[in-house]
């Protein structure tokens, strides 16, 4: 998420209540979850674990819960609290801004799109040219949706991530402030939900086709003419490359790769990134043929089993 202007140091330290390492005037253009941070961003880090991981990133700004040694060219932001802090950040540069009309004056809607009755359409969400919205869709803030689009009726684009902090007294919200980007020529199902990313987009691929009854988690990314079937469930921060196709009832796990042209079978459970080119089947999903093998040796247990019996 990139700042509308450009912010200082001393400024956002000073937002924060906070003291920092670093030139006052040291540029901070934006904010952003490690996997997609870039050259003037900010990145929160609280877990001596993932200390490194922030301090070596593409972040210019660390927002951390220890002094420790900044390195060359960065500058660091010292909280008792920096998933706390990073909310604060969120809300002060994202707000969020009350609807006045079922369709924002601040959207932009194509030449010739049809949007059908009872569409809720947010504040500055774009649709593009040609476009087909069926009734009772739901567009929150800021999304994006690009030319020869159809969204069927019940889908919902921009809800917030399912990301919270176990704390001891509850679990705590990570602030959304991401969108959702829907691609050109993609068709999304009936009762679909895509949640929008925490800092940066939710993407849906040029020419992807989704079924009814999917969910894509926050800052997925889905890449182009990727068929998904219907009650696919995808966790956040996966990333789906080019000509994927999932078929109906797998289940995929957060923070993974699958691989281009890769094919998942029905009712399969992704644990672990996989491979392209290369079909898949099972819980956790590996080779289609090695589980099948694998199915057909577990049916001749009960047979050796009875043999092993009678040589006793």
């Amino acid at each position: 998420m990139k700042f509308t202007s450009g912010q200082t140091l001393s400024k956002i330290a000073k937002l924060l209540d906070c003291n920092f390492i670093g030139n006052t005037d040291f540029p901070v253009l934006g904010m952003n979850e490690i996997h997609v941070v870039e050259k003037g961003d900010i990145v929160f880090v609280d877990h001596p674990k993932y200390y490194d991981k922030a301090l070596e990133s593409e972040a210019s700004i660390i927002l951390i819960n220890k002094e420790v040694n900044c390195p060359p060219g960065k500058a660091l932001l010292i909280s008792d609290d920096p998933f706390r802090d990073f909310n604060k950040l969120t809300h002060h540069f994202n707000p969020f801004i009350a609807a006045t009309a079922v369709i924002s004056p601040t959207s932009e809607i194509g030449k010739n799109t049809i949007i059908q009755p009872n569409v809720f359409v947010g504040n500055y969400v774009k649709i593009g040219k040609n476009c087909l919205i069926h009734s009772n869709v739901c567009l929150y803030d800021h999304t994006v949706v690009g030319d020869n689009v159809i969204i069927h009726s019940g889908t919902i684009l921009g809800a917030d991530a399912f990301y919270y902090k176990n704390r001891p007294e509850k679990y705590d919200k990570l602030v959304s402030g991401g969108n959702v980007l829907i691609n050109n020529n993609v068709e999304i199902g009936a009762l679909c939900t895509i949640d929008r990313g925490v800092t940066a987009s939710t993407v849906v691929g040029e020419g992807s086709k989704i079924d009814n009854q999917v969910h894509i988690g926050h800052d997925t990314v889905l890449g182009k003419r990727c068929l998904i079937a219907s009650q696919v469930g995808i966790s956040g921060c996966v990333i789906i490359e080019d000509f994927v196709t999932i078929w109906g009832q797998v289940g995929v796990t957060s923070g993974i790769t699958i691989g281009e042209k890769a094919i998942i079978s029905a009712q399969s459970g992704v644990s672990k990134s996989l491979e392209g080119h290369k079909s898949y089947f099972g819980t956790p999903a590996d080779d289609f043929r090695k589980k099948y093998k694998e199915i057909a040796s577990i049916k001749l247990i009960p047979e050796i089993i009875e043999k092993l019996e009678k040589i006793k």
